[in-house]
């Protein structure tokens, strides 16, 4: 008796020692994610999520001091190709900068089974959430095979509705298209908006890369708002961005058709990287119709079409402005690795002995006919970028997939997208307040892409919450140097677990599958 009467003491002294959290972070200045000023405030973390904001008295199992530091909700990447993150489950690149929650399936290519994807997800784990679209292209090439180039026939349509409608179930957050990108550059608006229609019935977004980011920029711009008004949805403008010399400056135009297009009443958003550099295929070089229905090994090898593809590509440039292909970088060549990091020009050289504009192109047809490579093009203006940038409904995404470390010379937004926008276009050149680009990352892609709870500093929001130095948040990736991560962060929590400290990943994996409109 005496014996039980012992253990009830101690139980009961224990029981009057439990922390009232989990965590505390005390004495920062907390940027809430609405675009409100920034105000002092402890954080109060339980069970994954915010319990308290504000003056917190009570006790927690862990305490960081923030003194000096924001503290914000975790960046909300809506524009990444990270449909690999089960093999490289840390995305060490991403929650090293910030980033909390990533919307995997853009440009129209994504995982296909959107219910079997989050169940790998959810039982192995990894350190970011994971949202997900649905891309077009994976279900169109399902449906149609290798046979793009034509609508599909009623049955294909179907197949495809039913494909997104299986994935909308499961939790996508809404319809990708890659209208440059094969199969997508061969559908009909018409086609799109079939699928769209399924998307809106479940309150989803379209996100498009669009068919021009260049001279048919506004006829790209016009399919977008007849998809979104016809399909009854909002749509969001992957990467936006005014590509080629010739087409700089316009930025006023671009903005001034969005917002005419918001004032009879559509939806519209946008995201942009901060780079006047975009990524993408060396193949996009390459006019579409040579590329076509994988014909491309045929047409270069045919004397009579080599000729005027080679024509075409001349005069595509001259369009563009560009006296040659030196603003075009290799970033990721598997047949040649010693072309990485190389220009165009360079590359010929390297190859050719010469670097004249026939063997510039000579150089890109061998290179896509080894398979293609991946590659950086400086055809972007800083002062259009900055425009697009002070645009309120312009969100900042890093347009890139997980990052092995060390591996080709990729695109620096990978490693540096969030931090530089905070060290160059906030602190440094003050484009931006702070709690406006903070906004950008968080609440606003939050509400437009349905991801209920996450996004602001909120009692009862998940525990996604990143904990900076402003005056040291610092991009240090560079185009020659991309492999390098962000700094300037004290604490990255995920669902209220550190997985970043003092600049270093801890090891934690404790992302979500997060489904459209779920909390």
């Amino acid at each position: 008796m005496i014996f039980r009467a012992s253990l009830a003491v101690v139980f009961l002294a224990c029981a009057s020692f439990a922390a009232d959290y989990d965590l505390v972070l005390r004495n920062g200045r907390v940027i809430d994610g609405t675009g409100n000023p920034a105000r002092f405030a402890d954080v109060a973390v339980k069970d994954g999520r915010i319990a308290v904001v504000g003056r917190v008295s009570g006790t927690a199992t862990g305490e960081r001091d923030a003194r000096g530091l924001i503290v914000a909700p975790g960046f909300i990447d809506v524009h990444t190709h990270a449909e690999d993150i089960d093999d490289l489950p840390r995305g060490e690149n991403f929650v090293r900068m910030g980033v909390t929650t990533l919307v995997l399936g853009n440009c129209g290519g994504s995982v296909r089974n959107v219910g079997e994807f989050f169940h790998r997800i959810g039982t192995n784990p990894v350190s970011p959430n994971v949202a997900t679209l649905i891309g077009h292209g994976t279900v169109r090439g399902r449906a149609m095979g290798g046979d793009f180039d034509r609508p599909p026939t009623a049955e294909e349509l179907d197949r495809m509705k039913e494909d997104v409608e299986q994935a909308m179930k499961d939790g996508a957050v809404g319809l990708s298209t890659g209208l440059i990108y094969l199969p997508g550059t061969f559908a009909t608006t018409d086609e799109i908006i079939e699928l769209a229609k399924v998307i809106a019935k479940h309150d989803g977004i379209y996100a498009s890369h669009m068919r021009s980011e260049s001279a048919e920029i506004f006829q790209a711009l016009d399919e977008l708002f007849r998809i979104s008004r016809e399909g009854g949805l909002r749509a969001h403008i992957s990467h936006i961005k005014l590509s080629g010399k010739s087409n700089w400056g316009q930025t006023d135009r671009v903005v001034a058709a969005i917002e005419h297009a918001r004032a009879q009443g559509l939806d519209i958003t946008q995201d942009q990287y901060g780079y006047p550099a975009s990524s993408t295929s060396i193949g996009t070089l390459i006019p579409k119709q040579y590329r076509e229905g994988g014909k491309f090994g045929e047409n270069y090898t045919n004397a009579q079409t080599r000729a005027r593809m080679i024509e075409d590509m001349k005069s595509r440039r001259e369009r563009g402005g560009f006296e040659d292909y030196s603003y075009a970088f290799i970033a990721s060549y598997r047949h040649d690795k010693s072309l990485n990091g190389l220009n165009v020009a360079q590359a010929a050289k390297k190859l050719r002995g010469s670097d004249s504009l026939g063997d510039q192109i000579e150089t890109i047809l061998e290179i896509q006919n080894h398979g293609g490579a991946s590659a950086v093009f400086h055809s972007m203006n800083e002062e259009d970028l900055q425009r697009f940038m002070q645009h309120p409904n312009t969100m900042f995404a890093s347009d890139s997939g997980v990052r092995r470390f060390g591996e080709g010379v990729p695109h620096p937004r990978g490693y540096g997208n969030n931090a530089r926008i905070l060290a160059r276009y906030v602190r440094e050149l003050q484009v931006l307040r702070i709690e406006d680009a903070i906004r950008r990352m968080t609440s606003l892609p939050a509400t437009a892409f349905g991801i209920k709870g996450r996004g602001f500093v909120r009692e009862g929001c998940w525990a996604d919450l990143v904990v900076f130095d402003p005056t040291r948040m610092q991009d240090n990736a560079t185009f020659t140097a991309p492999h390098r991560y962000a700094t300037g962060f004290a604490h990255v929590f995920v669902n209220g677990i550190e997985v970043v400290r003092d600049d270093k990943h801890t090891g934690a994996k404790p992302g979500r599958p997060v489904r459209r409109n779920a909390d």
